[in-house]
């Protein structure tokens, strides 16, 4: 939570640690919601002002208004109007940019797939906190990043501070995928198309049809194709080729299974 009478930490410094990235993030979204959005939104470009130009700001003025548009059309990537945690990752100079190096190695959700399947032995659609450290130290590897274990230790309390918001120790697949560029996370296109469980359950019977627990790629194919014309949602062949693919990396030799799909399409996913 934001404490008023206090100053925001950090935003004049030139380069942020990742657990000083965090208390910017925690002091500005208020109400824990995982956006910087409306008067909280006004707020951080305010101070992000005084910060970097060391100088009062009017927010009721019209040069504050302009300017403050032109920084959303620069950083809020998919347009809904609030900053959230990656698109602030690219205003923020963290240091090595921790956040960002994910970037360079998930360039596609599909990777981040892979590596996700690698540690949730389970098919829980969770990451246990003790799996976590060796996530990370994965992608950190893949990007290239040089860091010891005393940075590591640092950067995985930060992902947990950022993600395990009811604190069991565990991080759900759609949180830490929060990590991927807006347009690279796949995640996000299906929010309007969530099933329930019972709703997961026919469409599931209905495409694996021998009953054998999975389906294969084309299966996925029709599958998808279905739910969005049922959803009356407009998605063109390239886009739903790379969600297919991005769902896939969850499978088995080609064999995805029901845990796996219900990860990604339930609302609910039963555990």
């Amino acid at each position: 939570m934001a404490n008023k009478g206090q100053q925001p930490p950090y935003l004049h410094l030139a380069e942020l640690t990742a657990s000083q990235f965090l208390d910017i993030w925690k002091h500005f979204d208020a109400d824990g919601n995982g956006y910087i959005e409306g008067k909280e939104l006004e707020n951080f470009f305010s101070q992000l002002e005084i910060a970097r130009r060391g100088a009062g700001v009017d927010p009721s003025n019209v040069a504050f208004k302009e300017k403050m548009t032109e920084f959303m059309q620069k950083f809020d990537k998919n347009k809904d109007g609030r900053i959230e945690m990656s698109e602030l990752a690219q205003i923020l100079p963290t240091e090595e940019n921790f956040l960002l190096c994910f970037r360079q190695f998930v360039g596609s959700s599909t990777e981040f797939m892979a590596a996700w399947r690698k540690y949730d032995t389970d098919r829980s659609g969770f990451i246990e906190a003790n799996e976590l450290k060796g996530f990370l130290s994965d992608l950190l590897k893949k990007a290239n990043r040089h860091y010891d274990d005393q940075k590591l230790q640092e950067y995985t309390q930060t992902i947990l501070k950022m993600f395990d918001l009811n604190g069991d120790g565990k991080l759900g697949l759609s949180e830490m995928a929060r990590l991927l560029p807006v347009q690279e996370n796949f995640l996000l296109k299906f929010q309007g198309v969530k099933l329930t469980a019972e709703q997961f359950n026919v469409i599931f019977a209905y495409y694996d049809k021998d009953g054998n627990g999975y389906i294969d790629e084309q299966e996925l194919d029709a599958l998808l194709k279905d739910l969005y014309e049922k959803n009356n949602k407009e998605v063109d062949s390239k886009s739903l080729n790379g969600y297919k693919q991005s769902i896939m990396a969850l499978s088995d030799g080609g064999k995805l299974y029901r845990t796996e799909l219900e990860i990604v399409l339930c609302r609910d996913p039963m555990l």
